[in-house]
This record gives C-alpha cells, sequence and structure tokens, in this order.
C-alpha cells in the first residue's frame, strides 16, 4: 500500500518526531531547514540521476547503489551506525527503476560497454552474467518492503522505514505490505 504525505498528519505515527517524518517535512511539506552538527539519518536509496531530495546539509548520510540495494554496502549500514550514530535507515525505492526488469536490457548493456566502455562482447556478457542477478529487482515496491525488513531484523536497535520516490511527481511515499 503506498501512503500519501500532503500534510504532517499523513505521516504514519511511528515515524512522527523521527528523522525519518523529519525527512517527510523537509522534502514533501517544505520545512525550513535548520542547520545539524552530525548526520540523524541513513538514506538508502538508487543511483538513479532523476532522484534528488530536499533536505539541509548534514542531516543524513547516503548511499547510492543500484536499484538502492544495501545487500553489497552492509559495512557503510554498519559505519553510519556504529561511528556516525545514526538511529534511523530511510530505504528508498522509486518508479521507473532501471534495475526492474534487468533481464530485458541485457543486450542494449552489452553493446553499451562495448561502445561507450570499450569492452569487448564476451567479457560484456560475463560481466553482465555474473551482476545482472545481484542486482535485478522484479518490483522496486516488493523490494524495499523486504529489504527494509531484512535490514530491521540485522539492526533491531534501528528503525527502518521502506518509502518510494516517485519520478512522476518527485515526492516521497510511505510504503506499507498489503498485510499491515
Amino acid at each position: 500500500m503506498i501512503i500519501e504525505v500532503n500534510r504532517e498528519a499523513d505521516i504514519l505515527e511511528e515515524y512522527r518526531s523521527t528523522p525519518i517524518g523529519t525527512l517527510f517535512e523537509y522534502h514533501n511539506l517544505g520545512r525550513e531547514f535548520k542547520y545539524y552538527e552530525n548526520a540523524e539519518l541513513l538514506i538508502g536509496m538508487c543511483m538513479d540521476n532523476r532522484k534528488q531530495l530536499r533536505i539541509p546539509s548534514k542531516f543524513a548520510f547516503i548511499i547510492r547503489s543500484a536499484g538502492g540495494n544495501l545487500r553489497y554496502s552492509e559495512f557503510k549500514v554498519s559505519f553510519a551506525i556504529a561511528i556516525g550514530g545514526v538511529q534511523a535507515i530511510a530505504l528508498i525505492a522509486h518508479t521507473q527503476c532501471g534495475m526492474v526488469g534487468l533481464r530485458d536490457r541485457r543486450e542494449a548493456f552489452i553493446k553499451g560497454l562495448e561502445i561507450n566502455g570499450g569492452w569487448d562482447k564476451e567479457s560484456a556478457a560475463e560481466h553482465f552474467e555474473y551482476f545482472a542477478p545481484m542486482f535485478e529487482i522484479k518490483d522496486e515496491k516488493e523490494f524495499v518492503l523486504t529489504e527494509a525488513a531484512r535490514l530491521s531484523e540485522k539492526y533491531p536497535k534501528i528503525q527502518v522505514a521502506p518509502l518510494l520516490y516517485k519520478v512522476e511527481d518527485n515526492r516521497l511515499y510511505q510504503l506499507r505490505s498489503d498485510g499491515t
């Protein structure tokens, strides 16, 4: 289920008065920026260049990776928690993600590495075959819900929020599994 945030009352109760709620206030509601000495939040999001968050300097650590997949960035996540002291993670998927249906782009990927990267076709194909299974996602909403649950289990004292960024309107949305 996708839940809009158009006013403070739309922010889910568990996110109010937390860095997750503050993220919504900055990005969706235009809250005036305040000064931060230290990051309060870790944001995991896709490397896609169409997504820009409206947040103040030093408010958050940000890890960008293909599909917002943090499985291969766990040391960075642990660092933000252990050394950075963050108590919350905003895991942000987005619409129109290039990692959805990645297999369908196999030939374009290989050709692009040949033309743009100077790779030979065989090496490009091997590269795709090795890494595509690690990063392909079937559905961005399902992926971020599953990944948020995994991270919540791994870091039980950390609030992990599965969110969706709609490229179509540049806004953040809250996600809930249909079962809750």
